[in-house]
């Protein structure tokens, strides 16, 4: 009987060829979402009369806005591949579909800080202006915060790919969470009950997506689990509990909402980082591309 062959690559190289992309688009994974929820925060404060939170939410936005696109343009090398990629519009491709979503998300984001910056005398004429805004950046928020988990999941990288069904949950409960850390650290304790409520959703998915992650996809949870993927989202879960518990249970208190707020961006912050290095640890590997392919087949000849 021969035994079975172990399976080798070339020189122990890659089979998948990893992503050529830095920890700028880590970052820019993070600042998305969190310009996303920040806009989702504002105008939940703009419909409710709470003036703090629109405010806080439309300044963020625009921040986040703009270090996410600094991110991207430098992973990109050089800055007129941004704009060459506005040149079409693909929707079968995700980072075309992205780039154009990124720029309306842009757009209203800028026009509706633009409007809550205006000087007093000019607030008058400005006020409608970012009102519309402020809602058409809202409605565009769960794309900018979602189409990132596509992005991801488009790609040949195996723990990217295989997680495709729960990487939108990840991200979306992520951006909620982080724009409700904003909503925490800024607004005044009676103001924030709309932000708690956004806080605990925001958790719940987030946590919801990332155990799927780590625990449904057989061999390919591994990378999220092991070295620096699965100690950043273990981080993850511990400030998200936290977050969530001090702004649940702290409510009456400023110091303690405000520490909330920043565990919430925190727990984002090192979800989005733990699962990009968990992709990318995922493509180096050769087993995660041929464990996998060989399981598929065994399952085939057996049906």
């Amino acid at each position: 009987m021969v035994p079975p062959a172990d399976f080798r690559s070339y020189y122990g190289r890659p089979i998948v060829r990893p992503a050529v992309w830095h920890h700028d688009i880590a970052a820019y994974l993070f600042t998305g979402g969190l310009a996303a929820g920040s806009a989702l925060l504002a105008a939940g404060g703009d419909a409710t009369g709470r003036s703090s939170l629109r405010r806080a939410g439309r300044v963020t936005a625009l921040g986040a806005l703009v270090a996410s696109t600094y991110f991207l343009i430098n992973d990109l090398g050089r800055p007129e591949r941004f704009h060459h990629m506005l040149r079409v519009a693909k929707p079968t491709s995700p980072m075309s579909m992205g780039t154009w979503i990124l720029s309306g998300f842009g757009a209203f984001a800028g026009a509706a800080a633009a409007a809550e910056l205006a000087p007093a005398p000019l607030r008058r004429l400005t006020t409608p202006l970012g009102t519309v805004s402020g809602y058409a950046a809202a409605v565009t928020a769960p794309a900018l915060a979602t189409y990132t988990a596509v992005l991801l999941a488009d790609t040949a990288t195996p723990s990217w790919h295989a997680a495709y069904p729960e990487l939108p949950f990840v991200f979306a409960g992520s951006a909620l969470a982080s724009g409700a850390g904003v909503g925490l650290i800024a607004a005044p304790v009676d103001e924030a009950a709309p932000v708690r409520k956004m806080a605990v959703l925001g958790a719940a998915m987030e946590l919801y997506g990332a155990h799927r992650v780590e625990t449904t996809k057989g061999i390919l949870s591994e990378p999220y689990a092991q070295g620096r993927p699965g100690k950043l989202l273990r981080a993850g879960r511990t400030l998200t509990a936290l977050g969530v518990a001090g702004a649940v249970l702290g409510r009456r208190s400023r110091v303690v909402s405000a520490l909330s707020g920043a565990a919430l961006l925190a727990a984002s912050l090192a979800t989005r980082f733990g699962i990009f290095e968990g992709g990318i640890a995922s493509a180096k590997d050769p087993k995660y591309t041929v464990v996998p392919q060989r399981e598929r087949l065994a399952r085939r000849n057996r049906s």
